[in-house]
């Protein structure tokens, strides 16, 4: 299992569990110090079926066809080039692979300072369209793409109590296609 935007590699320590002592949770992250923090998170709780590796989402230090589920949390709508994530979560994904992503997409059209930090940081500055975002994953090659969760969030001014529409936090699954079922290099 490989976790995109692994930060500390909380969501990497919890997927540990699940892939059990023969598995492996490799997390990858941009940031040295977040790789720095979670290899000393995991050396001093045992964590062995964990690993981080320093990387950037859009060129992941993996080899084609070797995993068998991607996850994400919050972390792609921050990319800058959505769609070569994820054409790297494809060529990475073994065939019937699993791409299981939580992500923050715009249900309005948003009007928002890109320059803005705060944007960014409630991951608001990043968030396309539902419908283009969806877009870019089936472009991407992916089959049974599905939303099994949708949350709608207010965004607005806080202290005046009067919020809008216009974002959601989505989580999305959809699969890499098997060989047998004409599994074709992603869409450039």
């Amino acid at each position: 299992m490989v976790d995109l935007g692994s930060g500390g590699g909380f969501d990497a320590f919890k997927a540990s569990r699940l892939v059990g002592q023969s598995g492996l949770v490799i997390g990858v992250d941009a940031t040295p110090e977040m790789i720095w923090r979670a290899r000393e998170t995991a050396k001093k709780h045992g964590f062995s079926n964990v690993e981080f590796r320093l990387g950037e989402i859009e060129h992941l230090p993996l080899d084609s066809n070797s995993v068998d589920v991607i996850i994400s949390n919050c972390v792609i709508n921050l990319a800058p080039d959505k769609s070569a994530v994820l054409r790297e979560a494809y060529r990475v994904l073994k065939p019937g692979g699993r791409l299981v992503i939580s992500d923050t997409v715009a249900e309005d059209a948003l009007k928002v300072d890109h320059g803005d930090l705060k944007a960014w940081t409630q991951c608001i500055a990043g968030a396309l369209p539902e419908e283009e975002y969806l877009a870019l994953i089936k472009q991407a090659g992916f089959a049974d793409v599905q939303i099994t969760r949708k949350t709608s969030m207010p965004i607005g001014d806080e202290e005046q109590n009067c919020c809008d529409p216009g974002i959601a936090s989505l989580t999305v699954t959809a699969t890499a296609p098997k060989a047998a079922e004409g599994r074709a290099p992603p869409a450039r």
